[in-house]
């Protein structure tokens, strides 16, 4: 089972959020058979196995094993991941491009580059899965506090300043080309 999974296929998509079908791969992260998880979730166990067969088909959940009881076999399923995120490509063709927007400054263009970067990651991964390497990849989170807008700003150039001089240092024309994406945006408040 992969930690998190990015979902291509409009197809997919539409499979992972159907309610039912995502309180099912939302139990399938342990492994069960159709009878086992309709005593689970109390739905009948016809109907599980429709919605277990649909998963199927778009590769959300897999096989973990099967059991003999007698002259039956018992399928035990489990969700091929633990988690999923659509990438937007499964919405739309025209998925937000981030060189179509001119405002860097503006949420439009974070979105559009976290639309990208889920797409092109996702991609990589799936192609790192199939060919059993590792994908190199880099990423930080943390947190920061502005006492005002113009510490903002001037975090901004320090930044942009320390990261282009980073990238001068190390980029070659002839290297494997990598892509950085440094984000800041305000931490959204907590739910009560």
């Amino acid at each position: 089972m992969q930690d998190v999974e990015v979902i291509e296929s409009p197809e997919a998509a539409a499979a992972a959020l159907d309610p039912v079908r995502a309180r099912l791969l939302n139990e399938l992260v342990v492994p069960a058979s159709a009878a086992g998880l309709a005593a689970r979730v109390g739905i009948a166990r016809q109907k599980v196995n429709y919605h277990l067969k649909a998963l199927e088909a778009h590769g959300l959940v897999e096989l973990s094993e099967e059991r003999r009881h007698g002259g039956i076999t018992e399928r035990v399923l489990q969700a091929s991941a633990a988690s999923y995120v659509v990438s937007p490509a499964a919405v739309s063709a025209s998925a937000a491009d981030p060189d179509a927007t001119t405002d860097h400054f503006s949420a439009a263009y974070l979105v559009a580059l976290a639309g990208r970067l889920v797409r092109e990651v996702g991609a990589l991964a799936r192609r790192a899965r199939v060919t059993g390497t590792r994908l190199p990849t880099l990423a930080i989170d943390t947190e920061i506090g502005f006492r005002s807008a113009a510490d903002r700003a001037a975090f901004a150039d320090d930044l942009t300043a320390a990261v282009l001089d980073l990238a001068a240092r190390y980029h070659h024309d002839d290297g494997r080309p990598h892509r950085l994406v440094v984000a800041v945006h305000p931490r959204p408040k907590e739910k009560p």
